[in-house]
């Protein structure tokens, strides 16, 4: 652990350790991801694992035979490309099942992956690819030439000279560049080599989404990966029967844990798709008999709107004559990743009579730490979804223990109620940060994984904690020494009808030191003036707590996986810096 000196190292140890068992005591049967593969490919070779449907709406499957040998012969090509174990390789692309070929084979070689998100600007990524040490990337024929930008060396720039290939993916081939699919063919199904892997090597170097700062890269272990699959499956009572859909970014956790992983751990299967259409996510549930899918907030609001569109045509809601029904096989979505507002949240489970799953976890925790139980009745359901301000985040998975403590970093653990930071333990919990050994040291100061995410939990009638999550602690509004959570505000601010979306920003104020403004997207076609929303909020809040300032916009800056990301719009309120608010 270079990046961690002695201390530190004991703190994330103990951070890793569940209830006084140590993360070398395993929870999971399998040696490594290719044990869990080539298991997999042995017992059910004629069973199908992966379905791909690409941008075009082109469908591909694979069986769990077929997926393997794919993968073999893209181990061959890395070890053709001096690729060795505890190297790590980039990714610069987007959903597709040459990258899950990818992903594996570098698992089964004992490499690491850094998967870039493509939507981020080109400054992060060479960033992230000259400190992340990759040692190869892997690009789509769209990225070519932007990557070799990347990855050059120009004035003021120190490109990334770790790189020491470029290899295309799909596309026409271009002479400069090795073509993963043209080669792929002259390689060898099988591998002639024993299983060096353990569960101890790393798997994934995924950079967190944080807008301020540089980029923490989190170290993830194949064991990482599995045992968090292993206690999201049993959770969830997922089994090999079952089918799951991804429409998220698989250069996320959440797409790559829930929808790649967890499946496999449990031999089931996965429905890929190059990225969420409100259009196909309908009839694809239907067509692949899936059971469950995974989604950020931002698309239950999508989807919502599709449903609201078809029924105005006099459609079905779920389009294409789809009836619930048809959908009778289909058991919840799983949400997390973003902020859920209650009311987004209930209008989603009327609407569709379909339970919300709701979860909660961060890349440091591999993907998932908690969700609602799925025993709960409709009546308590809906209780925990919608009683407390904030639909509940859960109860602990098997993988972890939960805890809230003070936001001061003092180590005290808090009771019900009490609004704290939210700390995590157990055997899910990442290697460290990646060369940072300023956050590894604050992040582990107490023994605990400390989220930076403030909230409290409440107990129930068996004793078990429902934790809820208020928002970061870093973008709680101080305003004169009175910290106040963007989330409650924002709660208010959806009530507002014409409001698509309401921000809660804390700005800089000469008098207050923050003060509150709210940046509003309004619903196609309405009209909401600047004093209705204001005096909304103040019939509906303390005049402390209701936005001061109001700012009308169109775009909203979200992280890949449909986090608000607040800080990026302190500037829109500069001109209100020096005003003093008077009731």
């Amino acid at each position: 652990m270079s990046s961690v000196d002695q201390a530190t190292q004991e703190k994330i140890l103990e951070a890793r350790t569940l209830r006084g068992r140590p993360p070398t005591q395993r929870m999971v049967p399998y040696r490594s991801v290719r044990h869990l593969l080539e298991n997999r490919a042995s017992e059910s070779p004629d069973k199908v694992y992966l379905i791909h449907y690409d941008a075009d709406g082109n469908r591909e499957e694979f069986t769990y035979g077929e997926f393997n040998a794919k993968v073999n012969q893209t181990v061959h090509l890395l070890k053709d490309l001096g690729v060795q174990r505890g190297d790590r390789i980039a990714t610069i692309g987007y959903n597709h099942s040459d990258l899950v070929f990818i992903y594996f084979a570098a698992w089964k070689l004992g490499v690491a992956v850094a998967p870039q998100n493509v939507a981020e600007d080109d400054s992060r990524i060479a960033f992230i690819l000259r400190n992340s040490e990759a040692v190869v990337v892997f690009a789509r024929e769209e990225y070519l030439e932007r990557t070799q930008i990347l990855v050059s060396n120009t004035e003021g720039d120190p490109g990334a000279n770790n790189i020491r290939e470029i290899i295309q993916i799909e596309g026409t081939p271009h002479d400069e560049y090795r073509h993963m699919h043209n080669s792929l063919a002259n390689y060898p199904t099988t591998l002639d080599f024993e299983d060096e892997t353990t569960l101890e090597d790393e798997s994934l170097l995924v950079y967190t989404s944080g807008t301020t700062g540089t980029p923490k890269g989190v170290v993830l272990l194949q064991y990482n990966m599995l045992v968090d699959a292993y206690a999201i499956s049993a959770w969830q009572g997922i089994t090999g029967n079952q089918r799951l859909m991804c429409v998220l970014p698989i250069h996320h956790v959440n797409g790559t844990i829930v929808t790649l992983i967890t499946p496999m751990f449990v031999g089931g299967s996965t429905v890929l798709n190059r990225a969420y259409s409100p259009r196909h996510f309908w009839e694809r549930l239907v067509r692949e008999r899936v059971h469950i899918v995974s989604v950020v907030p931002t698309l239950l609001k999508f989807s919502i709107e599709y449903a609201e569109e078809q029924t105005a045509a006099g459609k079905s809601k779920f389009g294409d004559d789809i009836t619930a029904e048809d959908l009778s096989h289909f058991r919840h979505i799983v949400c997390g990743a973003g902020t859920l507002a209650v009311g987004l949240a209930t209008r989603f489970e009327e609407l569709f009579e379909i339970p919300i799953l709701h979860g909660y976890g961060l890349s440091e925790s591999t993907c998932y730490s908690c969700f609602l139980p799925i025993d709960l009745d409709w009546q308590t359901h809906r209780h925990w979804m919608k009683d407390y301000g904030y639909p509940s985040i859960g109860c602990q998975i098997t993988s972890n223990q939960m805890a809230i403590f003070s936001a001061d970093g003092s180590g005290q653990q808090l009771g019900p109620g009490e609004r704290g930071e939210i700390c995590i333990q157990g055997h899910n919990i990442m290697k460290y940060y990646f060369k940072r050994p300023d956050a590894n040291t604050e992040t582990f100061k107490f023994g605990w994984f400390r989220s930076g995410d403030e909230g409290f939990y409440e107990e129930d009638e068996q004793g078990r904690h429902f934790l809820f999550i208020t928002g970061r602690i870093k973008e709680l509004i101080n305003r004169g020494g009175v910290k106040f959570s963007p989330l409650d505000i924002e709660e208010v601010l959806l009530e507002i009808p014409g409001v698509k979306v309401g921000l809660a920003i804390g700005f800089e104020n000469d008098y207050y030191g923050e003060e509150i403004g709210a940046y509003i997207v309004l619903e196609e076609g309405a009209a909401v003036s600047v004093e209705a929303i204001l005096t909304y909020c103040r019939e509906h809040m303390t005049f402390e707590k209701s936005p001061k300032a109001v700012v009308f916009g169109t775009d909203i800056p979200v992280t890949s996986t449909g986090k608000y990301q607040r800080l990026k719009l302190h500037d829109l309120f500069t001109e209100w810096k020096s005003t003093q608010f008077r009731k």
